[in-house]
């Protein structure tokens, strides 16, 4: 079993940079999968990045790459989404995930454990 809570979220401008944190519980944060998603009013939720448990693989949908980067520190069960250059598009609660084991993937449904969420709100 894993908990995950997330935290780092808040209103911003756009151009601005936050960064977001998922502190996991349990002894076996390294055999995990990591991955952002995040969901804005009204549309399905989205993948937004990962990372795999070996090699730390990492993964971004194409609108983020090149702004976000996700990272993780076993030592501090923690895992991390540093957002920079803000657009109000990125406006949506994001949620932690973890799979264990797994690819990486971008699919919610291969990931088994999430966090409660927390809204990031960039404005124009």
């Amino acid at each position: 079993q894993v908990q995950l809570v997330e935290s780092g979220g808040g209103l911003v401008q756009a151009g601005d940079s936050l960064r977001l944190s998922c502190a996991a519980s349990g002894r076996t944060f390294s055999s995990y999968s990591m991955a952002w998603f995040r969901q804005a009013p009204g549309k399905e939720r989205e993948f937004v990045a990962a990372i795999t448990w070996i090699g730390s693989n990492t993964y971004y949908v194409d609108s983020v790459k090149g702004r976000f980067t996700i990272s993780r520190d076993n030592a501090k069960n923690t895992a991390y989404l540093q957002m920079n250059t803000l657009k109000p598009e990125d406006t949506a609660v994001y949620y932690c995930a973890a799979d264990l084991y797994g690819p990486g993937g971008v699919l919610t449904t291969l990931y088994e454990y999430w966090g409660q969420g927390t809204q990031v709100a960039v404005s124009s």
